[in-house]
Formats: structure tokens, sequence, C-alpha cells
């Protein structure tokens, strides 16, 4: 007898349908699994036998063939576990037949018959209700994942068993509940808040200014400036994520298999990788092309804390990500691209002591120890970061102060009125949301400069040495400080704040 359901894989951070057959005939006992299974799909028969017997339900001793269609795509991981079950179930009448022919099912199976969770559920979710898929058994613990996804009835099941009962209408599982995500960004909350940062009224500065135009950011400092701390407060004062965002960013984190509780991610990322990170742990890859840190922190913040600590290897893989706004990964089984727009913080040292222009504390380094050390990061990518600050050590008598400095709610106030002004600006362009995503062509059409400050401008690239990229650069930089004053036009006093954040690259690079 003849059973089919359906499923899904995984490519990218898009959901397949695959289409889950089993055909149970008379002859000498056999399971075979055909399709392109991996090594998870294959070891699949021995789970499913000894589940469906630990759940106390026959198992055909028959010859059994499990197809998974279209049969030219790779099938990976052990989400195909609980449909070939249920398929083999309904062979043998144990479930009717045309109750899951049109019904989507996943998870992963114990040998005790109880249902574990699968990454990329929220993917799959998304592409069911795109066929127009109206069900969908799932494991319990996928399902704050799919809570905000409308139109499909989503059944959280523990066990086989209960699949079984379900299905047969004997114990019909209860549907999860929707939760609008409005009512999710309501009860966000933040680790950090910058009313809890005392001083560095500067930095905080360029940082309002980097969260408004997305740009990306260079710290300069001593240990214990506040570097590190003021990076985590960035997620609190960037723009609220629309649905689309989160659903994109939870995606990517779905396929990855980093959710967290709450399911549907509503703060923006922050991913701090170490400096010992390696190339494939950055940039994504391994034998099934997982996304890697970049990717993780799609819609938020990369920070990279001891930046010249990084190989160079390392940091140089992301000058192409940072630009493109995406990276593909290609391996000899799987090619997949994820999104990587992400706003960089980096923070470091000015010397391998940490203490060279420090009014406090005297440098022990040698200037060939100072000159090595910030060598080690190139010019190419210093010139894709926008902002470049000097942060310094803040006197004791600040940090005694109990007052408290300007919450983050009050910044992210001025940042979500900017960041509104160039949505509606770009409305046109469905890949530009921000300052920061300007090409050449759209800062001719949205960046006009008045006499005053073009002439600021080319005076100050001669004089800098600035290249046309850092040139560029610096009129973003410019048009988002005009959006947080709400002018329209940028002026020689805009241009001069913005030119202000790559004068350190004098006293340290040149």
């Amino acid at each position: 007898m003849l059973s089919t359901t359906l499923s899904y894989g995984l490519s990218g951070i898009d959901g397949n349908q695959i289409t889950v057959e089993v055909n149970v005939s008379n002859g000498l006992p056999m399971f075979e699994i055909v399709g392109l299974p991996d090594a998870a799909v294959k070891e699949s028969r021995e789970r499913i036998r000894a589940a469906i017997r630990n759940c106390m339900l026959p198992f055909p001793d028959d010859r059994i063939t499990v197809n998974l269609a279209p049969a030219d795509i790779k099938k990976e991981g052990p989400a195909y576990d609980l449909p070939i079950a249920v398929c083999i179930l309904a062979c043998q009448k144990r479930v009717n037949p045309m109750a899951i022919h049109n019904i989507a099912i996943l998870g992963e199976l114990a040998l005790d018959g109880s249902i574990r969770s699968v990454r990329g559920v929220l993917p799959m979710a998304i592409s069911a209700h795109d066929h127009g898929v109206t069900e969908m058994i799932l494991p319990q613990d996928n399902a704050s994942e799919v809570m905000c996804v409308a139109g499909v009835n989503f059944y959280p099941a523990k066990t086989l068993h209960d699949v079984v009962q379900h299905l047969s209408g004997e114990k019909p599982i209860a549907p999860i509940e929707t939760v609008s995500f409005s009512s999710m960004i309501q009860k966000r909350e933040y680790a950090f808040d910058f009313r809890y940062v005392k001083g560095q009224r500067s930095a905080k500065r360029a940082l309002e200014i980097a969260a408004a135009g997305g740009h990306n950011v260079l710290m300069v400092g001593p240990p214990g400036s506040g570097k590190t701390l003021m990076a985590r407060c960035v997620p609190s004062i960037l723009p609220d994520m629309s649905f689309d965002e989160a659903l994109v960013t939870t995606r990517i984190h779905s396929v990855a298999g980093s959710i967290p509780e709450t399911g549907l991610l509503t703060e923006r990322p922050f991913r701090s990788p170490h400096h010992t990170a390696s190339h494939v742990s950055l940039v994504g890859g391994g034998i099934h092309a997982v996304p890697g840190e970049i990717s993780k922190a799609h819609n938020g913040v990369l920070f990279l804390d001891e930046l010249p600590e990084y190989r160079r290897d390392v940091l140089e893989a992301l000058r192409q990500p940072m630009e493109d706004g995406f990276v593909t990964i290609t391996r000899v089984s799987a090619q997949s691209t994820y999104p990587s727009e992400f706003m960089l913080i980096c923070s470091m040292n000015p010397c391998p002591c940490g203490h060279y222009g420090s009014k406090t504390h005297e440098c022990r380094c040698t200037p060939n120890d100072i000159r090595k050390y910030l060598s080690r990061i190139s010019g190419p990518l210093l010139d894709r970061i926008d902002m470049h600050i000097e942060v310094e050590s803040i006197p004791a008598e600040r940090l005694s102060d109990e007052q408290e400095a300007e919450p983050s709610h009050e910044i992210h106030a001025r940042v979500e009125k900017a960041r509104a002004v160039q949505r509606k600006r770009y409305a046109s362009f469905s890949s530009l949301q921000c300052n920061a995503r300007l090409s050449a062509q759209t800062i001719q059409r949205f960046c006009p400069m008045d006499k005053d400050a073009k002439e600021m401008l080319n005076l100050a690239t001669q004089s800098m040495g600035l290249s046309n990229r850092a040139y560029t650069r610096v009129i973003k930089v410019a048009r988002t400080i005009a959006d947080l004053a709400g002018e329209s036009k940028i002026t020689a006093a805009h241009i001069a704040e913005a030119l202000q954040y790559r004068t350190i690259d004098e006293k340290y690079w040149h």
C-alpha cells in the first residue's frame, strides 16, 4: 500500500517542499530510502523502527520503500523522521491516509518515540504558507518560532503517539495561538542602556549618528574607557525592526539553530565573535554551508573587540559582504546565499600596551611596536569604516557621579525620526533602507550640498589625502547628520562634523 504526505527541507534561508512517499509491499523485510538522502536521513531507519515499536505500535515485517521527491535535491537532516513514520503507520491503517495527504509534517524522532526539535522550522513554515499548506505538525520545542506566521494551523507534538491520536481524531492537538508582532515588540527589554555610560559625550554623539544612518564605526581608546559597554548599548538606540526584517533575521538564526526562547527576534541582533574566530565561523561555511556571524548579525550589529587581534584573512573576508550586503558560500554539496547587511562596530587599543597618547598612563611600546600593531588593519578595510572616533578614559570624579546620563530611549527617538526621513526618501528603492547603503549614483541624487560644503569637502580631501571611497563616506555621514538636524541640504557644518570622524587617521596610521 502507498501513502504520501508533505515535509520540508532547507536551501539557504528558504524552505523546499518535499513529498514523502512510502510504499509497503509483500516481500523480504527491507527498509530502503531513496531520493538523494544524506547519512542523517539514511540513519532514520533505525530511529523510526525503534520509535514505532516503543510507542506500542506495529512495525511491518515487509518490504518498505521510501521516496523523497524531488529526487534531484539532496535531503539533509533528521526532519524527515516523523513524516516517514506517519506514512508507514498510514500504510497499516493506523492513520487515515487521506488525513495526511495535504498536511506538512516534520520532526526528529527519539528512540522512545518523543519528537525532538529541528533547525530551520521558520523558513519551512513560511514556505508551507506560500505553497498553500494550511496545516503543519511540528515539534513542540519549535512552536515559539512560528507564533507570528498567520494562515497556517500549527500543531505542536511531543510524541509520535500524540501525532497518531491527533490524526485519528482520538485526541486532537490544540493549534498554536498566533501572537501579534506589535505585542512582542512591547515586551522587549534591553540589557544595556546609555543612561549608565558616564561621560563620553562625543563618542555617544558619534554612535547616535552611526545608528541613524547605519554607518560602520571604529573606536580607538585605552583599556577600560567604555568602548565595549557603549557598543553593547547600540542595539537599544537602533530603530525598531519591521515585521519583514524580523522574519528574515529569525530565518537566518533558525537555519543556524540559534533561535532564542522567545521565538521571533524582536531585538536587533548583537554578535560579538571572539578574536580567535576562524574565517568559516565569521563568514559562514562548513560541509552544509551554514550561515556565519556576519549573517547572524543581519539587520543588527557585528562587534569586533580588539580588532588588531583578529587574523588578517578573517578581517579581509569582511570586505566583500560589507559592500554587497550578502555572502555566497559554495561547497561541493551545497551553495547558499545569506544576507549580511550589518552595522560594523570595532574597538581597539592604540598600541599593544593600550596607553599610547594617554594623559594618565605612560606608554611602554616602541615606535616599531606601535607601527606593527596598527598595520594589522589594512587600508582597504579601514576605508570601509565610515567613522573613526577616539575614546578617552573618564576621570574618577566623573565615574562617582550619581547623576544618570541621557537614557537610550531618548536617543532612540531621534534615531527613529531620522530613519523615518530616510525611509520616505528612499521609498522607491526597495534595496535602500539607510544612508550607509547609498551608491555613487544615488549620492548625486539624494545628497545635495551647498557651495560652502562642496568647497570644504574638496579642500579637506586634498589636505587629508582621502581616497574616493572615504570621500563618498564623508558625504553619507554628513547626509545622516543633516537628517538628524531636520535639514534637506548638506551644509558646511554637516561636512565639518563628518570630517571630524576621519581625523584620527593622521594620528595613528599616517
